[in-house]
């Protein structure tokens, strides 16, 4: 149990109090012990924490379907959660560590961008975890910061520890690159930035964006090998085998095929582009 002094130390710098749910995140799989020992890490820190596991099954490597994934699972969390992403191919560079706060969420993990769909403009508080009374062991190893920086590091801000005491300020973070989708009055040039496994092609275009820039005309979207040119309401409304454009549970374009896997049938992946193309007439 959280106990009132921390309480309170979370309230002064005008975030909520943690409310003991941590999630995880990560590229690291289930088959290794890596996610294992990041929660005993967490659980030997704070044992009363609650642990989510968002998944562990993001492409290694892939930091935008990491990002994509925790913005489309942590706006669903309630205020004070913890969430500790890693999807790190700079492990023990010059990259830095980082926790940061925004909206009543926290985040730990690396300054990759990805945290870049998440937090969408500046964070609230951000800071470089550099107080090693934080991390699990003063030294810690150059290839697994999960184990030795985020995860006690989130732990102790899930137990109360407040943000400003993890580390220096920060005032920026890494960008990711072809993070939003780029606008003109002839069209909207996204990027796929999930593929599900179901091989739906999310892409970053957003149903606001797509209706506002059409403004009733007709368009045409070039995803990878195909060609669409109309927006159905659900997956059913094609016949089976048949490519569709639809706005998923999240208001988001996507390319999919009815009991089908549009990812394989027209080479679409992760950074794949869409280009819609506003008709005039």
């Amino acid at each position: 149990m959280l106990t009132s002094a921390l309480l309170s130390r979370a309230s002064l710098i005008g975030m909520p109090a943690p409310n003991g749910i941590l999630t995880l995140l990560t590229d690291f799989g289930t088959r290794d012990a890596y996610v294992a020992a990041m929660k005993g890490v967490v659980l030997s820190v704070a044992p009363e924490v609650r642990i989510v596991d968002i998944t562990h099954d993001i492409p290694p490597q892939d930091v935008m379907q990491g990002a994509f994934v925790l913005r489309d699972s942590a706006a669903h969390f309630p205020p004070g959660t913890v969430h500790v992403s890693v999807v790190d191919p700079g492990v023990g560079s010059a990259r830095k560590a980082v926790a940061v706060g925004k909206a009543g969420q926290y985040f730990v993990g690396p300054d990759n961008g990805l945290f870049s769909l998440v937090l969408q403009a500046r964070p609230d508080e951000a800071v470089v975890l550099d107080n090693p009374d934080f991390w699990r062991v003063p030294d810690p190893s150059s290839t697994f910061h999960g184990r030795d920086v985020f995860a006690p590091a989130a732990a102790h801000l899930a137990a109360g520890i407040p943000l400003s005491e993890l580390g220096s300020p920060l005032s920026q973070l890494t960008p990711l690159h072809w993070a939003l989708p780029i606008h003109d009055e002839q069209g909207i040039r996204g990027w796929v930035v999930h593929v599900d496994r179901f091989g739906n092609c999310v892409t970053n275009i957003t149903r606001e964006e797509f209706i506002g820039g059409r403004s009733k005309r007709r368009f045409k979207c070039y995803a990878g090998t195909v060609i669409l040119d109309d927006v159905q309401p659900t997956y059913a409304a094609v016949s089976g085998g048949d490519p569709l454009l639809l706005f998923n549970s999240t208001d988001l374009l996507e390319i999919a095929v009815s009991r089908g896997n549009a990812a394989e049938l027209y080479g679409l992946r992760t950074g794949s582009p869409i280009n819609v193309v506003f008709l005039d007439g």
